[in-house]
């Protein structure tokens, strides 16, 4: 559908009545069992983000191995080569998930640490099969649930050396490959699993603006990258990755889920929009922001077409799919995962006037801001690219529910962070009330959607413990746990989690 719809997002809720909200949760003892019978309640990693170990096990490199050890990439040149080493202390960082009563931990397998040349033709490492079983024998022996991304940005460095990665539509059949080794060895445990996290996020980043791997984008945009057309890139990867997301699912359910009984779904992100004014233009600028990052991946699966929005404004640089291929995207999912860290005010902006300096950024068409007549969407958090706007997810989930047929959606992702410098003090750092807030607060708009009859069946913070954080490096911190970087990588539970811990005890059951 195009831009008139006639599916104007509503307003974010006043904070006068965010306060209300927030009183009638300590009031109401607000905690898992306001939620329905069985929802899921976890936190999530991702394996570059944990693991380290990059040289051990017989690991291949992948393409955040190779970017980060670029100069002048990562803030403070940090790297995940060692990470939060979760690779040698997953069992004590399983004790914590138990210890904290979540029901769900939610990890990505590295592609690399399970095919290390990316293609079945390079062999299977068998220390990598068995990392994962352990991990995941361990999760379920605490009583959780194993939620699995196969894949979280890390592209083997061997496929994008060989034929660019996801520019060319080869990576198709080796992510099917990785895909059905994980399904063979892990699936008769795993009954969740996402075949993408954030392919936005991939795409717009790592071939938009170049500030993720593999660092490609155009000379309008910056010098530093590596040459690329950010003005047709990041559509083809995204045409790649969704063909192969779909593949993947038809393999999966034809071929594995009678068995294994599991579930399969595609992770998707995105901000809430809220118009700058109440101008028509302004509005179809939201749903424009919304079509190119939201329904650019969630249209293509649902209805098996991209949205008419980027139809109409791209031309010939958009992708189409194949009568075979529309079959095969439309309905390959199970459950949509969303991921939402923040809302913005939209207004219309002009295409570019220059044709060659084409870019994903500038096709929206659209200004986004946290700010109108100098009032902030939400709270200002330390990145300055986030606010704090609990009713943009309530917003997001009744539009993805009104827009796509109401899935059974998973939140995926929801976190705040905040700074990490020596500077500040050990018990300092152990206070985040400002993340319990948050978590609270988000999870109050969550049961609002699903009392407004949104699927919603589970949440998961953003994230398990403090982490390498892309372009950041260590700058940021989002976890419920935090790592002591200058004393071993020592482990130290916030008060967020023992808010956690308190907010998902079970009741006694009485015989």
């Amino acid at each position: 559908m195009g831009p008139g719809t006639g599916m104007a997002p509503k307003r974010v809720l006043s904070a006068l009545l965010l306060a209300a909200l927030a009183c009638n949760v300590a009031h109401a003892k607000f905690s898992r069992y306001s939620f329905p019978e069985g929802f899921v309640f976890g936190t999530g990693s991702a394996s570059y983000q944990y693991e380290g170990a990059y040289k051990e096990g017989g690991k291949g490199p992948s393409i955040w191995d190779t970017f980060s050890h670029i100069p002048g990439k990562i803030k403070n040149n940090d790297t995940g080569d060692v990470a939060e080493d979760f690779y040698h202390r997953y069992k004590e960082d399983v004790k914590l998930l138990k210890d904290m009563n979540m029901d769900a931990f939610r990890f990505s397998i590295a592609w690399t640490r399970i095919l290390p040349t990316g293609s079945l033709s390079g062999g299977v490492n068998k220390e990598g099969v068995a990392f994962y079983n352990n991990l995941i024998n361990e999760v379920i022996a605490n009583g959780l649930k194993p939620f699995v991304t196969l894949f979280h940005w890390d592209t083997p460095q061997a496929l994008e050396t060989k034929y660019q990665g996801f520019l060319s539509e080869n990576i198709i059949k080796d992510y099917v490959d990785f895909a059905e080794v994980c399904f063979r060895e892990f699936g008769d445990r795993v009954k969740f699993w996402t075949t993408f996290n954030e392919p936005w996020t991939y795409a717009s980043q790592g071939y938009g603006t170049g500030a993720h791997a593999p660092g490609r984008c155009s000379p309008f945009i910056s010098r530093s990258c590596t040459p690329g057309d950010s003005g047709r890139e990041p559509y083809v990867v995204t045409h790649h990755i969704l063909l192969a997301h779909a593949r993947a699912v038809r393999l999966y359910q034809a071929k594995y889920q009678p068995s294994q009984r599991g579930q399969i779904g595609l992770t998707a992100v995105s901000h809430w929009f809220v118009p700058t004014t109440d101008s028509a233009a302004d509005k179809r600028a939201v749903q424009r922001s919304l079509d190119f990052m939201y329904g650019w991946f969630l249209d293509p699966i649902v209805r098996g077409e991209y949205p008419g929005t980027m139809r109409a404004y791209l031309g010939g640089r958009l992708p189409r799919f194949t009568a075979e291929e529309a079959v095969m995207v439309k309905g390959s999912y199970d459950f949509i995962g969303v991921n939402y860290y923040t809302s913005y005010f939209t207004s219309d902006r002009p295409a570019p006037a220059n044709a060659l300096a084409q870019s994903y950024d500038g096709d929206i068409r659209a200004n986004t801001s946290g700010f109108r007549d100098g009032v902030s969407v939400g709270e200002p958090e330390f990145v300055p690219i986030f606010f704090n706007s609990p009713a943009g997810l309530r917003e997001l989930l009744l539009y993805t529910a009104r827009r796509y047929n109401n899935p059974v959606i998973y939140v995926t992702e929801n976190g705040i962070a905040e700074e990490n410098s020596p500077r500040i003090p050990l018990s300092e750092a152990l206070k985040d009330g400002h993340r319990i807030k948050f978590h609270s607060q988000h999870l109050q708009f969550v049961n609002h959607a699903i009392k407004n009859g949104v699927n919603v069946k589970g949440y998961f913070t953003w994230t398990f413990m403090d982490c390498f954080e892309w372009g950041d490096g260590y700058l940021d911190r989002f976890g419920l746990i935090f790592i002591d970087r200058l004393n071993g990588l020592k482990r130290y539970r916030k008060q967020s989690s023992k808010w956690v811990e308190s907010f998902l005890r079970r009741k006694k059951t009485h015989y």
